[in-house]
């Protein structure tokens, strides 16, 4: 590759994360940027509105400048962190290949926040949200997931012979795809039957929903997932037949099941559990960085149910 072409990749990479960094500017930062802002305003005003027409110029000159930069600084921060941020659209960036083909490793994507404040989430919908503690990597440190939205309060949801069915429903899924071991690899659908998933449903145990993946007896072991978490692993065969002997559970009301695109490359809710309504921040909108991905992913590949 030309040593122009890698440099200009090199300028544009440094570019994206430019702007994702400015986009996920803590509030903290903002605030105190604003304060600074509004504080050399105050102190320039004077100058600005009392100076003589006749003497414009010179220190006169900087403080309007200061007071216009100050201002716009202050209305930006107002409307674009304090408003659209929280309510209306966010930048967020693709870690992980677990929604390979529709987004890829570092893929920056806008959602719109909007949208589920006054409609709720639909099936087939790729939903930003928090995960539960238990599923993100440093529980101290606050995480956003991205996932496909398959079953919503009541739904009763299946995995059986690596098919997804829906209400006793089998689902033709148009997105569904799988990789190799190293999660970005997209697999030929011929060789789909190298890399298995366990069959899947939720259960109830102790008052509460569970995810249940199994294969040949065994229960939430790390077969066909990179791990089992602590909170839903088990241990004793005796339990594993009960749980597996159980009639799969209903997504209970309040609660939403989301799955990577990339079903064996992906720790979503068969691995780590249902995620609450509050809990979901915005709807994937559209890829806008690299330019040569830019797409809408708002609209959902069309489900079918096959009879």
């Amino acid at each position: 590759m030309p040593i122009w072409s890698l440099l200009a990749q090199s300028q544009t990479s440094e570019l994206t994360l430019l702007i994702d960094r400015v986009a996920r500017t803590p509030i903290s930062v903002i605030l105190i940027v604003a304060a600074l802002a509004t504080m050399a305003r105050i102190l320039v005003y004077p100058v600005v509105m009392n100076t003589p027409a006749h003497k414009r110029s010179g220190g006169y000159s900087f403080a309007k400048m200061v007071n216009e930069a100050t201002d716009a600084l202050v209305y930006a921060a107002i409307v674009v962190f304090m408003l659209v941020r929280p309510f209306g659209i966010q930048t967020f960036t693709i870690p992980s290949g677990s929604m390979i083909d529709t987004l890829h490793v570092r893929d920056y994507i806008v959602a719109n926040k909007w949208v589920y404040r006054v409609s709720d989430p639909q099936v087939g919908d790729i939903v930003v949200f928090k995960p539960p503690v238990w599923a993100r990597d440093n529980p101290s440190v606050d995480q956003d997931f991205i996932k496909r939205l398959i079953g919503r309060p009541g739904d009763l949801i299946e995995i059986k012979d690596e098919k997804l069915y829906r209400n006793g429903k089998a689902v033709d899924e148009p997105y569904y795809t799988k990789t190799d071991f190293h999660g970005e690899l997209v697999v030929p659908k011929e060789r789909w039957g190298e890399y298995p998933i366990s069959d899947f449903k939720l259960v109830e145990k102790d008052g509460q929903v569970m995810p249940l993946q199994y294969k040949d007896g065994v229960a939430n072991d790390d077969s066909s997932m990179t791990r089992v978490n602590a909170k839903y692993s088990l241990t004793s065969q005796n339990e594993m037949d009960k749980l597996i002997a159980q009639p799969a559970a209903r997504v209970p009301n309040g609660y939403y099941l989301f799955m990577g695109d990339n079903r064996n490359g992906s720790a979503d809710g068969r691995l780590w559990g249902l995620v609450p309504r509050d809990q979901i921040v915005g709807k994937a909108w559209f890829v806008w960085l690299p330019f040569n991905r830019a797409k809408m992913v708002d609209k959902a590949p069309a489900e079918s149910t096959v009879r």
